[in-house]
C-alpha cells in the first residue's frame, strides 16, 4: 500500500470525503498529519466520515464543509468562507463526482448535471480558491479524471446534451476529458506565469464505489448501477487501492507539473500507481484552452490578475 509522506502543516481540501475514493483520501491525508477540510453535499455524512477518521486516527485534525459542487452559489459561499478563515490552502483534491444518471438532469444553474458537477463545479472552485492556494509556499491542485476520458471528445457545439439525443456514458467521458484538460491548462499557466502552485491530475481505474450507483439510480425506485461499472469479469479494486493514484499526485514530490497517474497493471484499471499516456485529444493544448474560455464564461469565474 501507498504510503502517503509527511503532510504536517499542510491544509487539504477533499471534495465528496465522505464515501470512496474521496473519503479514503481524506483518511490517509489525516493519517499523515494533514488538516482535512471534508467537503461534502451533506452536513451528516461529513461529521459521520470525520468521526471516524479522527476514531482511527486521535491525532488527526480534520473539519466538515458543506459544498455542493452543482450548485455555483455553493462554490462561491464555500471559497469565501474559506477565504476567511484560511491565510492558505496547501492542496485542493478535485476528487467528487456523479457517474451515468439515466437521463439528462441539470444543476440549478441549469447545466447538464455531468459536465456541471463534473467539470464546471470543480473549475468555479479551483478560480475561486486559487487567491488561497497562492498564498501557500506550495500549492497543489490534484483533479480526478477517469479512464473514460480516453474516449472523451469535447462537443463544443453541443456541451449540455440539448441537441443530440443524451448518452449517460458519452456525457460522463466528455466530463472527465474535460477534468484532464482543465489540470493540464491549470498546470500550463502556472508555468507560464512562474507560479509557485503544482497543478495534475489522476484516475483511479476500475474501482468498487458508491459512484457506480448513485448517479445511475437517478429518478429511479431502486437501485441501479452505471453500464460502465457492470463489467463482472473485468479487474477491479477497492477504494483504497483506487484513491492511490489521487494521493501520490496530491501528496507526492516525485509527482511532477501536468502529471497524469493511473494504476499500472491490468487494462489501467488496477494495480500500482503509475503515469498514464495521454492521448491525442489529452494532449490538445488549443481545446483546452477554448474550454476553459468557455467555463470562465459559463462560471462567471476566471484566474486571478
Amino acid at each position: 500500500m501507498y504510503v502517503v509522506p509527511d503532510q504536517t502543516g499542510r491544509t487539504v481540501v477533499v471534495t465528496g470525503a465522505n464515501s470512496g475514493t474521496g473519503r479514503e483520501a481524506a483518511e490517509r491525508l489525516a493519517a499523515a498529519g494533514a488538516h482535512v477540510v471534508l467537503a461534502v453535499r451533506t452536513a451528516e455524512k461529513g461529521e459521520k466520515a470525520l468521526a471516524e477518521i479522527l476514531a482511527a486516527h486521535p491525532s488527526a485534525t480534520g473539519e466538515v464543509r458543506v459544498l455542493d459542487l452543482a450548485s455555483l452559489a455553493s462554490v462561491r459561499t464555500f471559497a469565501d468562507e474559506l477565504g476567511r478563515d484560511l491565510p492558505h490552502l496547501d492542496t485542493l483534491v478535485n476528487n467528487a463526482g456523479v457517474m451515468t444518471p439515466p437521463t439528462r438532469f441539470e444543476t440549478e444553474d441549469g447545466f447538464e448535471l455531468q459536465l456541471g458537477t463534473n467539470y464546471l463545479g470543480p473549475f468555479a472552485l479551483t478560480n475561486r480558491l486559487l487567491p488561497l492556494l497562492l498564498a501557500a509556499p506550495a500549492g497543489r491542485v490534484t483533479t480526478m479524471s477517469s479512464g473514460m476520458a480516453a474516449v472523451g471528445r469535447i462537443r463544443f457545439d453541443d456541451l449540455q446534451w440539448t441537441r443530440r439525443r443524451y448518452s449517460p456514458t458519452r456525457s460522463y467521458a466528455q466530463s472527465k476529458l474535460a477534468d484532464l484538460l482543465l489540470a493540464r491548462q491549470l498546470a500550463r499557466v502556472s508555468m507560464r506565469r512562474g507560479w509557485a502552485l503544482r497543478s495534475n491530475a489522476a484516475h483511479p481505474g476500475y474501482t468498487q464505489t458508491n459512484l457506480q450507483t448513485a448517479g445511475a439510480s437517478l429518478g429511479r425506485d431502486t437501485v441501479h448501477r452505471s453500464s460502465i461499472g457492470n463489467l463482472p469479469f473485468v479487474p477491479s479494486q477497492q477504494p483504497a487501492e483506487g484513491a492511490e493514484p489521487m494521493l501520490f499526485a496530491a501528496a507526492d514530490l516525485r509527482a511532477v507539473e501536468d502529471g497524469y497517474y493511473g494504476p499500472s497493471g491490468r487494462f489501467g484499471l488496477v494495480g500500482a500507481t503509475g503515469p498514464v499516456r495521454l492521448s491525442r485529444r489529452m494532449r490538445d493544448d488549443d481545446t483546452a484552452a477554448r474550454l476553459w474560455a468557455v467555463a470562465e464564461d459559463l462560471t462567471g469565474t476566471s484566474l486571478p490578475a
